[in-house]
């Protein structure tokens, strides 16, 4: 009997330590996406500013090749929902990020 009480006394504390526990609630500021940096010219040494024109429109490979002489970039990276890429940052690279429609949405150096 006494141990059965002791363990109810044991269960209590445990549950009432777990329960002064908050989980964080939802701040607009925190949960508001990052502003993209701003781009000065010395920072856009892979050409993005040049062809940003072409956000909005659809990527193709030919497309790819424009982007990529029209930019002056070192090499050019498409990134595709669900692709896995390196996160390394390369200034004279173009990335560009495309849609489910491979549609572009964003086109930056990295």
């Amino acid at each position: 009997m006494r141990y059965r009480i002791l363990s109810f006394v044991a269960a209590g504390l445990i549950l009432t330590g777990c329960a002064g526990q908050s989980s964080p609630t939802a701040s607009p500021e925190r949960d508001k996406a990052p502003e993209p940096p701003t781009m000065s010219q010395s920072d856009d040494l892979c050409g993005a500013e040049q062809v940003h024109r072409y956000v909005g429109t659809s990527y193709t490979e030919t497309l790819g090749d424009t982007l990529e002489q029209e930019s002056g970039a070192g090499t050019i990276r498409v990134k595709r929902p669900g692709m896995a890429y390196t996160l390394e940052y390369r200034a004279d690279r173009l990335d560009v990020s495309v849609n489910e429609e491979n549609v572009i949405q964003t086109i930056q150096c990295g």
